[in-house]
């Protein structure tokens, strides 16, 4: 393999797979969408917990649930398409060729390129199916809460138990989205190492941004510091039996 491309292999390889890492030792300070949602999804559990009817957060795990699965189909779609070119022979590779902004490699070359961005790909794919089933766990939770009455401090716990379930669920299906910006520098290589090596800076760039810098991170970690101040979930009674179900 040419030097270049090795080398921007290895800087992309270093993007993709230190990513996570690095954004999680950055994240313990806060200030990051991915670490200040786990505050904001424990409190969902804990409030969960507390709540008489959980019909609302079992809707808003379907919805997750109906994402995850738009995800994985069209994830699945475009590997199967990039698979059909990678395993096309020399009539797919000559098609390539003759594409605007593809540099003229090797055979060989070209299959690695494209079986590069095939593995980016699959690994989002199977986030997304992990993300899948551990979201179909959290419904079994939130089917199995304990009354809403019941004793306050196995009622936290139950919400904190429901949070380790719901968090990491939500984190593999982040990561699967995540995949596609990865997929995206992957097939810049095709235009060549230089291309290859500044979309994967960019993705990386554009992501931390994202995390730390959007409105959305603004704004969720203005949340997080609300739902610091509120303190601990307050116990939900009611003493109308009929305003707490009994009488439904």
């Amino acid at each position: 393999m040419p030097v270049l491309d090795a080398a921007a292999l290895t800087l992309f390889a270093l993007c993709w797979l230190m990513y996570a890492p690095f954004l999680k030792a950055l994240g313990r300070r806060g200030g990051y969408i991915n670490s200040d949602m786990t505050v904001v999804r424990r409190r969902w559990m804990l409030n969960m917990a507390a709540r008489d009817n959980r019909f609302l957060d079992s809707q808003l795990i379907g919805h997750a649930i109906n994402s995850a699965s738009f995800f994985a189909s069209s994830n699945l779609i475009v590997i199967a398409a990039a698979a059909g070119v990678l395993f096309g022979g020399d009539t797919a590779f000559r098609s390539m060729e003759r594409l605007a902004g593809v540099a003229p490699i090797p055979h060989w070359l070209f299959q690695v390129k494209l079986g590069l961005v095939v593995v980016v790909l699959a690994r989002g794919f199977l986030d997304f199916i992990w993300a899948l089933r551990q979201m179909n766990y959290c419904l079994a939770v939130i089917g199995a809460a304990p009354p809403h009455d019941a004793e306050p401090r196995l009622r936290d716990a139950y919400g904190d138990a429901a949070a380790q379930v719901l968090n990491p669920s939500l984190s593999a299906f982040n990561t699967g989205v995540r995949g596609y910006y990865f997929a995206l520098a992957a097939a810049a290589w095709l235009a060549g190492p230089a291309p290859f090596a500044l979309v994967s800076v960019g993705a990386v760039t554009l992501l931390v941004l994202r995390q730390s810098a959007s409105g959305s991170a603004r704004g969720i970690r203005t949340l997080r510091l609300v739902l610091d101040e509120l303190g601990p979930v307050e116990r939900q009674t009611s003493p109308d039996p009929t305003e707490a179900g009994e009488g439904r």
